[in-house]
């Protein structure tokens, strides 16, 4: 009996001890758990009307449309200095978790090549939402049946067949920098104002190739007027649905199989908050974006500009923001960009 007694007993103190366990789990992750009581302002470290600028505002229309957050989200353009003055914005909130930024990796890179007063480690980085993939395009009427004769006659005669793309000393012309540096080629770029710009320029036989995300160059492949040589990518990218009446995404080439040896080269989606703000804050950004990314109209933003999916948060994201600086820096140090 006094066996029994003890056995019940004991019982008794172990799912005491789980209850009480349970509990105070419980109230410690209710005491971690953060969420705004105010509006968000979500700063876009770009003009307006551009792929930035879209991203942020189609980020607020999903979050409205289903009701994500209980406040509410207002969009604020500061794409002065390519998105530095945004970024000098954020780095003097420092501790605001009621500001996060959207942009790209200009976040890291900017401060490579020019003195803004902000390093990429002021801020806290939240994820990265998607990438968008690069691709060589060249005129529909080009003479070279392949890539390697394109590389080859550059080559041979650099001035012949300048390379456009968007702006200077920002990934397009990294792109170009990293294919002579793999190639042997002395690509001679011209920058423009624009990636759409880039396009116009090659469909009027004014440059002899760009390097471009696909968004920018639909409506001159539909027409006919340029093609895509090759993807900067390992895989073939998996969009299925018809282009032009022959081609879609999925029928361009990767480049590293058309002799190119650059296997991955993309552009991130990115959104980081100040720095100085707390885990539970920054992870409920994450969780917020994480949702934003599962909904029909984000899968649907990302199909109609061939973007890739990729969402990376937490370690997985910093690791990578390191791994694409330092790819950046070997390129700008041999072009000479690296501030001093």
């Amino acid at each position: 009996m006094q066996t029994s007694l003890k056995k019940q007993l004991r019982r008794g103190a172990i799912s005491a001890g789980l209850m009480t366990s349970l509990f105070v789990s419980a109230h410690s992750y209710a005491a971690d758990a953060w969420k705004p009581t105010k509006n968000i302002q979500v700063i876009v470290a770009a003009g307006a009307g551009g792929g930035t600028d879209q991203l942020a505002r189609l980020i607020q229309s999903i979050i409205t449309r289903h009701k994500l957050m209980d406040v509410s989200t207002v969009v604020v353009n500061k794409g002065g200095g390519n998105g530095a003055e945004g970024f000098l914005d954020i780095k003097m909130a420092k501790g605001d978790p009621y500001k996060i930024i959207v942009g790209t990796n200009n976040a890291y890179l900017l401060p490579l090549v020019a003195k803004l007063g902000y390093q990429w480690t002021d801020l806290t980085p939240v994820a990265m939402v998607a990438q968008d993939d690069f691709i060589l395009w060249g005129p529909e009427n080009s003479p070279f049946k392949t890539v390697k004769d394109y590389i080859n006659a550059v080559k041979a005669t650099p001035a012949k067949y300048p390379m456009g793309g968007s702006q200077s000393k920002d990934v397009d012309q990294t792109l170009t920098m990293l294919i002579n540096k793999t190639e042997g080629t002395k690509f001679v770029y011209i920058p423009f104002k624009s990636g759409g710009e880039a396009s116009t320029q090659l469909a009027g036989g004014h440059i002899a190739s760009n390097t471009n995300n696909p968004s920018e160059s639909i409506s001159q492949w539909r027409a006919h007027q340029v093609k895509p040589w090759c993807v900067f990518s390992k895989e073939r990218m998996v969009y299925t649905k018809k282009i032009t009446d022959t081609q879609a995404w999925s029928d361009v080439p990767t480049c590293v199989s058309q002799g190119i040896h650059i296997d991955e080269f993309r552009f991130p989606r990115t959104v980081f908050m100040p720095g100085g703000v707390t885990d539970a804050q920054r992870q409920y950004y994450v969780d917020l974006l994480k949702k934003v990314t599962e909904t029909p109209e984000f899968k649907e933003y990302l199909e109609r500009g061939a973007l890739v999916p990729s969402f990376l948060a937490g370690k997985q994201f910093n690791d990578y923001i390191q791994a694409d600086d330092k790819r950046a820096r070997e390129i700008f140090k041999e072009a000479g960009w690296l501030k001093q």
